[in-house]
Formats: C-alpha cells, structure tokens, sequence
C-alpha cells in the first residue's frame, strides 16, 4: 500500500513510518524542515515538503496515497485556538481527497473526556465536536467522512507514548520533579492515565490502517489505568527525590501547563481493540521504562 504520514518525523510517526515500511509498505511522509525531510528519507520514505498550513502539500500527499495516517499536530500550547484550526483544516482536506475511495484514513485523537470516573471505552462517543472545540473536533470530523466513501479510523492515543527519547508529557513531569526538588502529583493522585510503548503504538497503527473497519475507534492503550502518583513515585525513585501531593489549585504554577492533564483522569480500556485487530502490546510498561532511565537523561528546553 502507499501510504501517506503527516508528522513522519515524530514520535510516533517515525516509528510509524519504520512499522510500515518493514511491513512492505511504501510511505510518503510530510516533512516541514531540512532535519526532519532528511530523517524521512533516512528511514526510506519519500518526502512531501509541507507542513500542516500547507493544505496544497496534504491535498497532494492523500490523493497520491492508498491511505493515510495523520499524526501531525501544532501542540502550541499557547494558542490553542490556531492548533485546533490546523487540525481541522488538515483533516477535512486529507477527508476530502478521499472521498468515494474506501480508503483508509487514521486520524490521531486521544482518550480525555471519555468518560467520567472510569476508563473510557472504543464505545464512548469523542465529546469534541466542532472547529472551536479540543483538536477541532476533528476525530468526529474524520468519522463525518464514513459516509462519503472514506474506511476513516480514529486512533486514540494514550496521554503518554513513552520509550527512550520520549521528549511528552512523562519528560515534562519529571523536568518540573528536578526543578522543584520534589516528584510530586495532584491532589490525592488517584486519578490515572493510560500509557502505551511507542512500539506497541506504531504495530496497532498498521494493524488498523490494513484491517479496521470503517468507523472503528481504536485505544491505543498498552496500560489501561496507572495511577498519577504511582507515576510520580516512581520518578521520585529514579531521581532520588521525595513525593508529594500538590493542590490541584497550584498544579499549573508548579508542573506549567501539563499540570491541566496531570489532574485529569485519562484512562482507557482497548480490549475491543486487540479483540478486533489481535494487537497484544509486548513492550515495557511505563514503570518500567522510568526505572530503566528513559526519562532522566531527557532535558527540556
């Protein structure tokens, strides 16, 4: 298949983009600059210059594909408003470009606001709906395509991908945890988060770009629910610091903007997904990857 990469050069798209390719695919990435068109064409893609402003490139990048697997997003925290826009806008020219194909077309989302007090389930519809809404509603906007002729499959991404070089969320915990001198977690710290190896993430991502249905919502969840103070515990251990709670009040003054998510409860089951794809994650558990010292040698800039 030819499959078309928006964020090629990420996290998760470069392992993305390794799946696919040692799995016979031919891939076409997205790259915005110098450094991430040569690390494209390293891993033996091909490069489609552009970035997600650049509607032309993405129109170009999906017609020319048998599917596509969008994972390019702003992350500009502090303008949520344009990152919302640009999602939006590339999810409806990549919808629009496949329009009557039955083709298959991923689309990044997450698993926030599932649900309220339990992990969220492939079931629970995404509440984000319209352009001014998280993401630009744009999980829903992808599946609007459904309709049209488009095999469109919602990704939800645990809220930490993590792995050795993981510059997320899980190294923005740890950076507040060195510049506090405490590893600290909000409130009570029974709140939890899903965690998925980036590996793990990567095979799921092939798996349903070869296989899901339609309409499918896959949980890319390698860990269902894992506590936020078991994490902060954790890297208390592995930087030999104490743990402490922090009033949820003061999280964003002490962790900086990702003390917003570290609060927030952000689990999810994937049972029907290795049900329907006959995924089985085998890569380390989050614990075990800050024990093993992924995070610690990671600086934030």
């Amino acid at each position: 298949m030819r499959v078309f990469v928006t964020g090629a050069s990420g996290w998760i798209g470069s392992a993305t983009v390794d799946e696919l390719i040692a799995a016979g695919h031919q891939v076409t990435g997205l790259a915005r600059s110098d450094a991430s068109a040569a690390a494209v064409e390293a891993a033996g893609a091909t490069v489609v210059r552009g970035d997600l402003d650049d509607l032309d490139a993405i129109r170009r990048g999906a017609e020319d594909a048998e599917g596509v697997v969008h994972l390019a997003n702003k992350h500009d925290w502090s303008n949520p408003a344009a990152t919302n826009a640009a999602e939006r806008a590339a999810v409806e020219t990549i919808g629009t470009a496949l329009v009557g194909t039955d083709r298959p077309f991923i689309v990044a989302s997450g698993i926030a606001g599932l649900a309220g007090d339990r992990p969220g389930l492939e079931t629970d519809p995404n509440p984000f709906v319209g352009p001014g809404s998280m993401r630009g509603g744009s999980e829903n906007r992808a599946l609007d395509f459904v309709d049209q002729g488009v095999r469109s499959i919602a990704a939800r991404f645990a809220p930490t991908v993590h792995g050795v070089g993981d510059h997320g969320f899980i190294s923005l915990i740890v950076a507040a945890a060195r510049q506090h001198g405490v590893s600290a977690y909000v409130g009570a710290g029974t709140n939890s988060w899903s965690a998925v190896h980036r590996s793990d993430a990567a095979r799921l991502v092939r798996l349903g770009l070869e296989g899901a249905p339609a309409g499918t919502r896959m949980h890319v969840t390698g860990e269902t629910a894992v506590s936020t103070r078991s994490i902060a515990e954790a890297i208390g251990e592995g930087l030999g610091l104490p743990v402490t709670s922090v009033d949820p009040a003061d999280a964003i003054d002490h962790f900086g903007f990702i003390g917003r998510f570290f609060g927030m409860e952000m689990s999810g089951d994937s049972t029907a997904t290795r049900a329907l794809l006959g995924w089985e994650p085998t890569g380390p558990t989050l614990a075990e990857d800050i024990a093993a010292g992924a995070y610690f040698d990671v600086r934030v800039s």
